[in-house]
Formats: structure tokens, C-alpha cells, sequence
């Protein structure tokens, strides 16, 4: 008979496969808490809280606890820093227009650039940017340099003209590199004439007015879709608080908050369909949802089981207490006072909290390994049966008060 045993655990051998994943998610916990645990800050002595969620190797996620100054520094002996946000980004560079076109189209050409500059768009036109005595290829060359996007007018008379398609492969290559965006508008010219280089691009007729206007709020990047609607009211309450997840896992957050009875394992269980009618959300949006929270939730086929960090996590945006200040409470009087009661229901006295408050926090504390875990059947309405501090514990205090 063939025994098999993992970390000294003897285990069925119709279920190697899950206790082979579950021992290596536990090693991966293991080895990722201790090197980012370990990290400590010189100036305060503060260790960071870790904190590890998943289960499975694809949805394993890893969230750091502690002062910015100690998130700064992990991220720095990580590898994380980035340079968003260093205050030193760059002024948006103003609006300059190049417009490209032929003698025979200037009175239209004129029409534009004045459009342009009475709508406060810088615009390069020859005739108001090129004096006597000027070389052309020069003052052309700087026009087209310090464009921002090159707008050329495409007529009858001027898609054949040597000199506009020179100005328009200089054009061309600027906005390949990136550097300008290009604009080809056409005036009585249909589409089929436009060269293969330019059939592949948008080229919007300009012959009124409003076409014109048009052609200017483009180039504001003003949008064309029409004013937004209201959202559905999940989204809209689910707005009403900064959780950092999307409106739609939100909402689902918020509807398990306040219909949880006890803030304990799978309190309360819903099958998909059933969420997806109370969120109002659609199916393909719950789901997407439920895959961001997937760190705090159980999924059983169609039925989605509600973890209990899940309430430590969520509960301060739609409940008056915060978890993480009622776990730093209930951690400093285990640390403080050798008398601490380790009954839950004693505990809770003492504060005068309801389970419901209290098992967020035990979560809390459990879910950070700062407490033993003495999960058990038949422990509610409490999520343990003990609530005994450890060294770590200790060291979470002292990094916190």
C-alpha cells in the first residue's frame, strides 16, 4: 500500500493533487511573508504586515501594511519604485497648427487658419508666417518642426502638387515618430481620389461652417459622443464610497456587508443568479466583478461563499467601526495586559461588541498571522474558540503606537 505524506501529514491518496497545491500556495505564503516581513524600517523599527490572498498560484496577491515611508522603502528593496508621480511631470505643450496647402485653395485655406486662430489655435499660414526676402524652405521647415499637428487641405487642386506632398511626407513622418498628429481634410474631393497612404486614415470633409468647428474641437480632442447618462444605481451607490475596486465590486462588497448577520464564513451564501439580481449587475459585469474580489470570496459552482477578511476589509465603508483600529485595540491589550481574557465571548463583552463586530477583527489579525488559529467547528456565533497574541503580534503593536 502506497502511503503518501506531505509536511508530515499523512494524506488520501484521492486527494494528492489538492494537498500538493495547498502545500506549495502554503510555502509560497511562507517565503514571501517572511522576506517581505523581515524588512524593517532603520529610523522607527516598524516591521510591515503582510498579507497574502488566494487560492491558487494565478489569483495569489500580496498586500504590504505599515507607514509610507516602510511601503517606500519594500518597494525600493523590491524592485517596485516607479516614476509616476515624482512631481515632475511635464506642462502639456500648447496647440500648433501647420496648415498645408495649395495657391489655388486660398481663400478656403484662409477661411480655416482664421477659424483656427480666432478659437485660440496657434496656426502656421504661410502668408501671415512668411515675410519678403524669407527663405521659404526654411520658414516651411520651422513651421512643420514645431507643429503639433499638420493639417493639410486636400482638393482637386492640391493632391497633386509636388510641394504639398512634400510638406505632407514631412508631415507623415513627424506623426509616425510621434511627434505631431496628422489631419488630412478634404474640400471637394471624394474619398476614392485620396492616395494609398492616406486611404487608410480618417479624412473628414470640410465644406461649412459647422464642419469647420468640427474640425476644431478634434483638434481639442473635444469628445463626439453624446452627454453621459445617468448610471445604474448599483454603480451610483456603489460610488458613494472609495473602496479602490471597480463601482461594479463595490456594490457587490456593499450587499454582502450589510446582509451579513454574524461577518463569518459564507454569511451570507448566494448563487451567482441570485447576486446578479440583487447588484443589479449583468452577468458578464458580475463576473468580472467577482474575479477582482477573488482574494476574499470562495467560489462552489454557481455559488459564491463570502470569506471572512472579506467584512475586515470592507466593513468601515457602510459600518460604523473600522477593523483595522478595533483589531489594533483588541492587539494592544493582548500585548499590554497577561490577564486578557481568550474567550471571544469575553472579549466581546469587554468591548461591548457584537459578534459581528468582533469576527472582522479576528480575521484581521488571523489573516496578518497574529493570532493562532483556532478555527474549529461549532464556534458560532465566533469565528474561534480562542483568541491567543504571538510574537508577531507584538511586533505589530509596537510598530503602530
Amino acid at each position: 500500500m502506497i502511503k503518501f505524506v506531505i509536511g508530515g501529514k499523512s494524506i488520501d491518496a484521492r486527494n494528492v493533487k489538492d494537498a500538493l497545491m495547498s502545500a506549495v500556495l502554503e510555502s509560497l505564503r511562507a517565503q514571501i511573508t517572511e522576506k517581505v516581513g523581515s524588512i524593517r524600517d532603520p529610523e522607527t523599527g516598524e516591521f510591515p504586515t503582510v498579507v497574502v490572498r488566494g487560492d491558487d498560484i494565478e489569483h495569489l496577491t500580496l498586500s504590504v501594511e505599515g507607514s509610507p515611508a516602510l511601503v517606500a522603502l519594500i518597494k525600493e528593496r523590491l524592485g517596485l519604485m516607479s516614476a509616476e508621480n515624482d512631481g515632475t511631470a511635464m506642462p502639456t505643450k500648447p496647440i500648433h497648427v501647420f496648415l498645408s496647402y495649395t495657391a489655388d485653395d486660398t481663400e478656403f485655406a484662409k477661411r480655416i487658419a482664421e477659424a483656427l486662430i480666432a478659437n485660440g489655435i496657434e496656426t502656421w499660414w504661410d502668408k501671415w508666417c512668411i515675410a519678403p526676402g524669407d527663405s521659404l524652405r526654411r520658414k516651411i521647415d520651422e513651421g512643420i518642426a514645431g507643429c503639433t499637428h499638420f493639417l493639410v487641405l486636400l482638393t482637386p487642386h492640391s493632391i497633386n502638387k509636388p510641394w504639398v506632398n512634400q510638406e505632407m511626407d514631412a508631415g507623415l513622418v513627424r506623426s509616425l515618430n510621434e511627434q505631431c498628429k496628422f489631419l488630412p481634410v478634404r474640400y471637394k474631393l471624394p474619398a476614392s481620389a485620396l492616395p494609398p497612404t492616406l486611404s487608410g486614415m480618417h479624412s473628414p470633409e470640410i465644406a461649412t461652417d459647422e464642419d469647420i468647428s468640427q474640425l476644431i474641437s478634434d483638434i481639442y480632442g473635444v469628445n463626439r459622443r453624446p452627454p453621459l447618462g445617468a448610471p445604474p444605481a448599483a454603480v451610483t451607490r456603489a460610488k458613494e464610497a472609495t473602496t479602490g475596486y471597480s463601482p461594479a465590486a463595490t456594490s457587490i462588497a456593499r450587499f454582502f456587508v450589510e446582509h451579513s448577520r454574524l461577518g463569518l464564513f459564507a454569511d451570507p451564501q448566494l448563487n451567482v443568479a441570485n447576486l446578479a439580481s440583487e447588484t443589479k449587475l449583468s452577468r458578464e459585469d458580475l463576473e468580472d466583478a467577482l474575479y477582482e474580489l477573488s482574494g476574499f470570496l470562495k467560489r462552489s459552482g454557481e455559488h459564491v461563499l463570502v470569506k471572512g477578511a472579506f467584512f475586515a476589509e470592507f466593513d468601515q465603508y457602510w459600518k460604523p467601526w473600522k477593523t483595522t483600529d478595533d483589531a489594533l485595540r483588541v492587539a494592544a491589550d493582548i500585548v499590554s495586559d497577561p490577564a486578557f481574557p481568550a474567550g471571544p465571548n469575553e472579549v466581546a463583552q469587554r468591548y461591548g461588541w457584537e459578534p459581528r463586530r468582533l469576527n472582522p477583527v479576528i480575521y484581521y489579525l488571523l489573516e496578518r498571522q497574529l493570532i493562532r488559529d483556532y478555527q474549529a467547528m461549532g464556534t458560532a456565533p465566533f469565528a474561534m474558540f480562542r483568541i491567543v497574541g504571538n510574537d508577531q503580534m507584538r511586533r505589530f503593536v509596537k510598530g503602530r503606537l
